[in-house]
């Protein structure tokens, strides 16, 4: 590249929501051009085949979508699909010595027979429906705003226009209207699972981690259904290269940018290749990294890193495992997500162990089958021997946990989560996985500290920092993308409305530099 060339904007980081604001950038017209570090575009947003001589191409890091807006999709002309789940959840118990469980799908008439057969009446399943009633009126509420510019506090609330349901999502922890509206520790414990995704809090937290995560986890498309991406999340990430590419923004990998200098009006970012150093100019600098990485490229003091607290495991199968109970079928208990040792006083008990410096004694997880719901990301040899996809999540493992010996530490983890797996099922596990072209069974295991390696995550954490409520706080800016430099927008997942698969940050942050520049978005 020439040294001293000139941009309007130029993008740090070629995860997707870098590549968003670089396609809404190019599409209105500006020069734009996107800097990544590594080989290849997508960040945690990508598909490998990580099983060598296996042709199964899977969402290594992110696996699922929620948060993605479909105007995005219609605004940048994406092809690009998801595909619902018919099954939400099941989740194995063992009561009064057998083996049994809760299915949420497969139709009303169903869940409600579920419910009652697990807990003996149909309060529950009411509870349910009325919590979930409450929060699906939120979504609808709250899921448009994300892509406008953000509201006040007192705005959003009277968006919500529910009381009960603020101050239950913005003003209690969430564990206090979990045991007010659900008896049942499984039920109570299915429900909390979504405040704790990434995210290591109690209940109670008196911070409300807790209920900012779950908040993100019941909004997402106005519904809180979570999707399958069709040809995995990489085919997401194409989708976007694509339309940014087609609308003339230059990308450009193994680019790692070390210095961003400016004077808020204009700006210089010296990157490094494999050949040596050069500098490129811009009027304006969007950084889709955390904002600890922000910080190191401006020379500004750097925050606090928020911690991970997550187990990714990547699994091929060479079949779906048998359950003990035996009134469910693999095959849909797999489609949905299924929750592992997550009751309540189970997820309890493993923060209370993790805090105390343990790793939990019964870790919990939840796993689904991506496979059963789009096959396209297997070869047609595997798919035709019946091959199947797993992603494992598992919760309330921080990463000071792995400090001592991250190896080791992730190989006893991975045994005992997996052995809590096994306790549900009718055959080990470990019998069914597949080996790949060197005889090696077909598992891969992410820590916190995983992740912090490949990807750059301080502390592991999967949304670069806490998740923040999405409304205006002190030194936000008009759309949560702001920095103290008037030209450099953060555009990853630590702006304001970020965390997830959800382009969110990139589009708000085009947006700004678009408002700067004529006055309107």
């Amino acid at each position: 590249m020439p040294v001293h060339e000139r941009y309007d904007a130029v993008i740090v980081g070629g995860g997707h929501n870098g590549l968003v604001a670089a396609a809404y950038l190019a599409r209105a017209g500006r020069s734009v051009l996107v800097l990544e570090r590594l080989g290849n575009t997508g960040g945690a947003a990508v598909s490998t085949r990580p099983f060598t001589g296996v042709d199964a191409r899977l969402s290594r890091y992110s696996y699922l979508v929620s948060l993605l807006p479909r105007k995005i999709v219609r605004d940048l002309g994406l092809d690009f699909r998801v595909r619902g789940r018919t099954v939400s959840s099941y989740t194995p118990v063992e009561r009064d010595g057998r083996p049994t469980g809760l299915l949420v799908g497969g139709g009303e008439r169903r869940t409600r027979e579920a419910f009652a057969r697990l807990t003996g009446s149909e309060r529950e399943y009411e509870s349910w429906q009325r919590f979930y009633g409450m929060t699906g009126r939120v979504a609808q509420r709250v899921f448009p705003t994300l892509t406008e510019p953000l509201p006040t506090r007192e705005e959003l609330r009277a968006r919500i226009d529910d009381e009960d349901a603020w101050r239950i999502l913005f003003e209690e922890p969430v564990g206090k209207a979990v045991e007010e509206n659900f008896a049942d520790d499984l039920v109570r414990g299915v429900v909390l699972t979504d405040a704790l995704i990434g995210t290591f809090a109690d209940a109670h937290d008196p911070s409300l981690r807790q209920n900012r995560c779950f908040l993100y986890h019941v909004i997402g498309g106005g519904t809180g259904a979570w999707d399958v991406p069709v040809g995995g999340m990489g085919a997401l990430t194409d989708a976007i290269t694509g339309a940014a590419r087609a609308a003339g923004a230059v990308i450009e990998t193994g680019h790692e940018v070390l210095r961003i200098d400016t004077d808020g009006e204009s700006a210089e970012i010296t990157y490094r290749t494999a050949e040596g150093e050069g500098v490129v100019a811009a009027r304006h600098v969007l950084v889709n990294a955390s904002p600890q990485e922000l910080a190191h490229l401006t020379g500004d003091e750097s925050p606090a890193p928020a911690e991970g607290a997550q187990l990714k495991v990547n699994m091929l199968l060479k079949r779906l495992p048998r359950l003990r109970d035996t009134s469910v079928d693999p095959r849909e208990a797999f489609s949905g997500t299924f929750h592992i040792a997550e009751g309540y006083e189970q997820l309890a008990a493993a923060h209370a162990q993790a805090a105390a410096g343990e790793l939990p004694s019964a870790p919990p997880s939840e796993i689904y089958c991506h496979s059963l719901t789009d096959p396209s990301i297997l070869g047609p040899e595997l798919v035709e021997r019946g091959y199947q996809t797993l992603t494992l999540f598992g919760l309330h493992t921080p990463a000071r946990l792995f400090e001592r010996d991250n190896d080791s530490v992730r190989e006893e983890l991975l045994k005992s989560t997996l052995a809590q797996l096994d306790a549900h099922l009718a055959e080990p596990l470990a019998d069914c996985l597949a080996t790949d072209a060197d005889g090696r069974p077909c598992i891969e295991a992410k820590t916190p500290l995983d992740l912090e390696r490949d990807l750059r995550l301080p502390g592991g954490n999967i949304f670069h920092r806490d998740l923040a409520f999405p409304y205006a706080q002190e030194g936000t800016g008009r759309w949560g993308v702001e920095t103290r430099h008037a030209n450099v927008m953060l555009c990853g997942a630590g702006a304001v409305r970020g965390g997830g698969v959800s382009g969110v940050p990139g589009h708000n942050a085009a947006k700004a530099v678009l408002e700067s520049l004529t006055g309107t978005a």
